[in-house]
């Protein structure tokens, strides 16, 4: 009984925040993957190439450091990232040696004519013979279903009595063809060929967010990321990004919030410029996911009482610097932007190469 008492009350922390309730405490929350192969000492190609070692290694971490209130996420697999940027993944152990890190492989693998086959041929059939042919052509079968064979990632976090936030993950069409277009070229095709590109991402969207709502939903979880990256305003222009960007994140945004779920904002590099535009979002019912790059306390005074904010201890910090540091950027955190509508995380992903003591330092600031 103790035991669903902590759990619940662990969940219900971080619903509070959002919600823009006042929870009892700030919530603090894990998001790390490769930080767990480091800390447990687990060749990060057994990390990634064994589900079951990922996920106990994982848990491992996660006693190590002694605390929090979730999971953001339960285990790792690599090639995940070929389904968010349609880019190939280079993997230790497979195309790298046994202890580097994974990397995305951004190269043109889709051409020009391939935004009126999406048009033609339509969404899912084109992005299943495009992964099929040119992203998932040479991964190793037993890194891929049917033969990769998943744990029950919410049954062996619910015995450590923490929940596991994210069901999935969705991106927009934006991201989708920066990847597979590679940057440059994309660029390029905003510019030459706008009506073409816009004609492929309305006939991508109304396709992205339901699979992962689906198995959020089938395996209770109470979120899904939507994830925001090359289509920051950091990188585009206000014309470019209402046109190209926008419109595209909000519908998704609204479809996950409509099915009931929360979305996790996962936003990398600078958004501050249009922290506005995110009040045009469903009140309480998001988390604006923050990396350290964009302007935390602005997001904080531009969305008070409308939206949670969530983060943003950087990665240098977790790294760099010293356990009283990150003590005291995490209670500055604390004290400015709680105590409604916040959540102490990470900036992005814990690093692979942080200190041990530096998130422990994080998390005791929370009171976790």
């Amino acid at each position: 009984m103790q035991k669903e008492e902590t759990y619940q009350n662990r969940l219900t922390r971080i619903l509070q925040a959002v919600a823009l309730e006042k929870p009892d405490r700030i919530p603090v929350v894990l998001e790390y993957a490769g930080f767990a192969a480091h800390v447990t000492q687990t060749p990060m190609a057994e990390f990634l190439g064994n589900p079951e070692k990922n996920l106990q290694a994982m848990i491992e971490a996660y006693r190590m450091v002694g605390g929090g209130d979730a999971i953001n996420y339960g285990s790792f697999w690599p090639y995940s990232l070929c389904y968010d940027f349609m880019s190939k993944v280079s993997v230790p152990g497979v195309d790298l040696p046994e202890n580097e890190m994974w990397q995305v492989v951004e190269t043109e693998l889709m051409t020009r004519d391939d935004y009126d086959r999406i048009v033609d041929l339509g969404w899912p059939a084109y992005f299943k013979e495009f992964m099929a042919q040119k992203i998932l052509n040479d991964v190793p079968a037993d890194y891929l279903p049917p033969r990769r064979k998943s744990p029950d990632v919410q049954s062996a976090w619910r015995k450590e009595d923490i929940p596991v936030l994210c069901g999935g993950d969705v991106t927009t069409p934006f991201e989708l063809l920066c990847g597979s277009r590679s940057f440059m070229q994309f660029a390029i095709d905003l510019i030459e060929i706008p009506e073409k590109v816009i004609a492929a991402m309305d006939a991508i969207v109304p396709h992205l967010a339901s699979d992962g709502i689906r198995r959020a939903k089938n395996r209770g979880y109470p979120l899904v990321w939507v994830g925001g990256w090359r289509t920051a305003p950091f990188m585009l222009s206000p014309d470019m990004w209402q046109r190209f960007a926008w419109p595209y994140f909000q519908r998704v945004v609204c479809e996950v919030v409509d099915a009931g779920l929360i979305a996790l904002l996962h936003l990398d590099s600078d958004w501050t410029r249009e922290l506005e535009r995110f009040r045009e979002l469903p009140k309480g019912k998001c988390i604006m996911a923050l990396d350290g790059e964009t302007d935390i306390f602005k997001a904080r005074a531009v969305l008070d009482g409308h939206m949670c904010i969530m983060g943003d201890v950087p990665a240098t910090m977790l790294f760099m610097d010293s356990p009283d540091a990150v003590y005291k950027y995490c209670t500055r955190l604390i004290r400015e932007l709680g105590p409604q509508g916040f959540i102490l995380q990470s900036g992005c992903d814990i690093p692979t190469n942080a200190r041990l003591e530096n998130v422990q330092a994080m998390v005791e600031a929370a009171g976790g």
